[in-house]
């Protein structure tokens, strides 16, 4: 096989495998059987496609081929139930076999709620977070379990067992293959938005490793969060995300500097922000607003994020908003890392006297006393107060801290700026 032809297979069963699963999903109602049938689908394009050629639909190829997979899979099934009758009944309501090359298109309202059954079913509540977020970057993300391996520094066997075992627990759970409706949405819809969130935040500053971005994940993480909210359209708080993960990865490129050390907000260089990116973003929040309800987390994070997004220049940051929006998420969410970031601003909107005793009381309380941001604002504050000894003392103790390795070189940086 040629590598061209290769790169073209692995292009369109990224794009395309979440949709094939999804769509098969539906039909076998079993997410791990259907990710084996479009795998089959996949292996079968490995098969024909270099002697035939590209189809001139291959994404519905693929999902043809998956599909008739399946019906064969029921029919075998029925087969062995002795239920002909049955059999025929389904198949006749499922539709009869298509040839691998139809071009017909495909309902893209039908995929589209496929897509966001199999979001409901990866984040089902039976599984573990961890499990969660594994399963839906394997369906949904189209990643390899290699590359998720990768993105949690955890092992390949690992990870596989995770998967396995998630689809086992879904199975054994028998869950509906369904998007939950009325107070369950409501229930069930967190979970997903806290996991499309965690995939963004270890792609957006990885918690441990050499690498500060995993840009990866960042993107994956967006396409699902753009995918629910074409579905969820009545949904503020996923507009609300929607909204603060472009924010977030607007400043992306200018996150860090050509040998991939970080760059801290107030230092970065704001033409490198990706401006189309913000304008989207803040389209998203704008459309958050006219809905019902009142603003949630995710809502309010990125009211944080536009006031930076609308700055063109660190100097025309509108701090005080900033510290009204940190105010109104405390009331919704709140944490000591809310407080510890609302210190941030207090520190830029009143000076570092009026921020320190915030962080030192929550140093005091001891909950964040292995969260090494905590030291690093408390030793930024000590800086700017001209307390030199002390501020050195945090931005050691907060690389002490720290699991990544370029955070670490960061903070041991600021430690010996102190002494110049």
């Amino acid at each position: 096989m040629s590598h061209e032809l290769h790169r073209t297979i692995d292009a369109v069963w990224r794009i395309e495998s979440a949709r094939i699963i999804a769509a098969v999903a539906r039909i076998v109602r079993d997410v791990g059987v259907a990710e084996e049938l479009a795998q089959d689908a996949l292996v079968a394009a490995l098969e024909h496609w270099p002697g035939e050629g590209i189809p001139a639909n291959p994404a519905a190829w693929l999902m043809t081929t998956a599909r008739n997979r399946a019906l064969d899979r029921i029919r075998q099934a029925a087969l062995h139930r002795r239920k002909q009758e049955e059999l025929g009944a389904e198949i006749d309501a499922r539709g009869e076999h298509l040839t691998p090359d139809a071009s017909e298109s495909v309902d893209e309202d039908e995929i589209g709620d496929d897509l966001l059954r199999l979001m409901f079913t990866a984040c089902h509540p039976v599984l573990s977070r961890e499990a969660q977020v594994a399963l839906t970057l394997k369906l949904l993300a189209g990643l390899t379990t290699a590359e998720i391996a990768r993105a949690f520094l955890q092992s390949e066997p690992t990870i596989a067992q995770r998967i396995v075992r998630a689809k086992r627990t879904l199975s054994e759970a028998n869950v509906h293959f369904e998007v939950p409706r009325g107070a369950e949405l409501e229930s069930r819809l967190g979970v997903v938005l806290e996991v499309i969130y965690l995939i963004f935040n270890e792609g957006y500053t990885a918690t441990a490793g050499s690498d500060w971005l995993r840009p990866t994940l960042c993107e994956e993480a967006m396409r699902l969060a753009r995918m629910l909210a074409q579905r969820a359209t009545a949904q503020r708080e996923v507009h609300g995300l929607v909204a603060l993960l472009e924010l977030q990865a607007s400043r992306l490129r200018a996150r860090t500097d050509p040998q991939g050390r970080p760059i801290l907000l107030l230092k970065q260089d704001r033409a490198r922000w990706d401006w189309l990116l913000i304008g989207r973003a803040l389209a998203a929040l704008e459309l958050a607003r006219t809905l019902s309800g009142s603003p949630g987390p995710y809502e309010l994070q990125a009211m944080i994020a536009a006031c930076h997004g609308r700055a063109r220049t660190a100097e025309q940051t509108d701090w005080r908003a900033i510290v009204q929006a940190y105010d109104a998420l405390s009331s919704v969410m709140p944490s000591p890392v809310v407080a510890l970031n609302r210190a941030v601003a207090v520190s830029m909107a009143d000076g570092p006297a009026a921020a320190l005793p915030l962080v030192e009381a929550l140093a005091n309380d001891g909950a964040l006393d292995d969260y090494h941001l905590l030291p690093a604002v408390r030793g930024d504050l000590l800086q700017k107060l001209g307390r030199l000894t002390e501020a050195r003392a945090q931005f050691e103790l907060s690389a002490s801290l720290a699991q990544n390795q370029r955070e670490r070189e960061l903070m041991l940086e600021r430690a010996r700026a102190t002494l110049s």
